[in-house]
């Protein structure tokens, strides 16, 4: 279970490293800007050179650390093997896209989180009699930007009863918008407390037919041409590194849409949603993490 953590604390697959825990951490490498990758073009016949777009790289982690046991190797034995067997969980180490998250309590902020992977974590064991095993843990995180620690998340009906209705008769299928509401009472505001884009993870919940998402600011649309089934849904992850469209019985929906310019600015913004709908119930489920450049 997640619990909470320290300043100067770590957790990875509830395993705790850092101050006042059994694995003390001596030096972390990686928590500042994320390394940059760009084309450096020097300038003919002048002095200097043109850059390119500077494109951050992945975020590796190096961190130097031990477990501390004294009087009982046993145990540091069993802390490494945790250690050994979390980063080797099949269900991320082998699933293209797949992280895993690492918590991050530093001074003055909050939990923030990386995902990724555990790369390395190479035990010495000469001093391992003494109490002492130390350790060489990387952690590397395709996706460089810090996360909050919960979760955000905000569900849409089609139609708002109090912001217009339907008109009678009323013939299948219903064709419904998203509503002429204002100002505090619109349901599709999302509020993204970090200070970067976050990319958020939409869930289309049948029954209903060629579904329209609009980030009503920039004016970004994802459009699916396809029938959702009543008890079906399908999921748009636009996250760096997991963009993708799924169907919850199996398989990839084509999209021309963008997927990578959908995004949560931040602060405060709406999303809105259409679609063809023969019972009025489906509905959209949007999910995110507030996003930060640093810890």
């Amino acid at each position: 279970m997640r619990g909470e953590l320290r300043d100067f604390q770590m957790e990875f697959a509830g395993i705790r490293l850092g101050h006042g825990t059994s694995i003390p951490v001596a030096r972390i490498e990686g928590l500042a800007l994320p390394g940059v990758r760009g084309e450096v073009v020097e300038q003919p016949n002048a002095d200097g050179a043109w850059l390119g777009p500077d494109w951050y790289e992945a975020r590796t982690l190096r961190i130097d650390c031990g477990v501390k046991s004294p009087g009982d190797p046993a145990a540091a034995a069993r802390i490494v093997s945790q250690i050994q067997e979390a980063a080797d969980d099949p269900r991320v180490r082998t699933v293209g896209g797949a992280v895993a998250p690492l918590r991050i309590k530093w001074p003055g902020s909050p939990v923030r989180v990386l995902f990724g992977r555990l790369r390395k974590a190479e035990a010495s064991w000469e001093e391992a009699a003494f109490g002492w095993v130390p350790l060489d843990v990387e952690f590397t995180a395709a996706d460089p930007r810090f996360y909050a620690d919960a979760e955000q998340t905000v569900q849409l009906r089609l139609g708002w009863l109090s912001g217009g209705g339907f008109t009678a008769p009323v013939q299948a299928p219903i064709h419904v918008s998203d509503g002429s509401l204002s100002g505090q009472n619109r349901p599709g505001w999302v509020t993204n407390n970090g200070n970067i884009d976050a990319y958020p993870v939409l869930t289309v919940f049948g029954p209903c037919a060629n579904p329209v998402i609009t980030h009503v600011e920039t004016g970004r649309r994802i459009e699916l041409g396809i029938t959702v089934p009543a008890g079906e849904y399908v999921r748009i992850d636009t996250r760096p590194g997991r963009r993708t469209v799924t169907r919850d019985r199996g398989g990839t929906v084509a999209t021309t849409s963008p997927l990578g310019s959908f995004k949560l600015p931040p602060g405060r913004s709406e999303i809105r949603w259409i679609a063809s709908d023969p019972t009025a119930s489906a509905r959209l489920t949007v999910a995110w993490r507030d996003a930060f450049k640093a810890l």
